[in-house]
């Protein structure tokens, strides 16, 4: 059975378990980091050196990293679905999977959900954080005018690009923080709201995170 370590409010595993529900793999979840510890142990730190999560072990193979853990996982169980065999249609999802981990999680996550949720209010860089904002807008306005048109991000169906670029939107439009008009955005999060292991696996309330800087 597939085990995955890491905690159910980590950014990057849900993004994997998301995936995992889509596919419906039979799965043991062991709860790692935040509050359950475990990450600097021997033990973990053999099954990644980095001591991060998500990791999973899927019969003695070990990966790690939270996109190359959905190119294993896609490729391994939904082949058909999520990973075609044609390289083209491959990098038609690939190119928004790298985008979304090199241009917006770092707006996002980086500038925003971290200096802004994340850190106290006392200690807040407020320029950082407002030139996060605008940068996730310009993102988001890009999404917008690609959606056009488009159930998800290409075309009729779920596919990784949806995943790793959608699961950012639970807490993009719950933060407190100013937002542009993107009505396309706005249908397509209502659509993957829809989704059984959307709902399960990201939409997990993050009060506990507010304020704390520690992993």
């Amino acid at each position: 059975m597939l085990k995955i370590w890491g905690r159910r409010n980590s950014f990057n595993v849900q993004k994997v378990m998301w995936l995992v529900g889509e596919l419906g793999i039979a799965h043991d979840h062991i709860p790692a980091g935040g509050d359950f510890g475990g990450l600097d142990t021997p033990e973990f730190l053999a099954l990644n050196p980095h001591g991060r999560v998500p990791v999973i072990d899927d019969a003695g193979i070990i990966v790690w990293e939270s996109h190359t853990i959905l190119r294993y996982l896609a490729a391994r169980f939904g082949a058909g679905r999520f990973w075609p065999d044609d390289a083209g249609k491959r990098s038609q999802f690939e190119r928004w999977m790298d985008w979304s981990q090199t241009a917006l999680q770092p707006a996002f996550l980086s500038d925003v959900f971290w200096g802004f949720y994340r850190t106290p209010e006392a200690q807040r860089d407020w320029p950082r954080i407002r030139r996060g904002i605008e940068c996730c807008s310009t993102h988001f306005l890009l999404l917008d005018r690609w959606l056009e048109g488009r159930c998800h991000m290409l075309g009729d169906d779920l596919s990784l690009a949806d995943i790793a670029v959608g699961t950012a939107l639970y807490r993009y439009f719950n933060l407190d923080i100013s937002r542009p008009h993107i009505p396309n955005v706005q249908a397509w999060y209502e659509r993957i709201m829809a989704r059984t292991p959307y709902r399960q696996h990201v939409m997990i309330p993050f009060d506990d995170l507010r304020g704390r800087l520690a992993y």
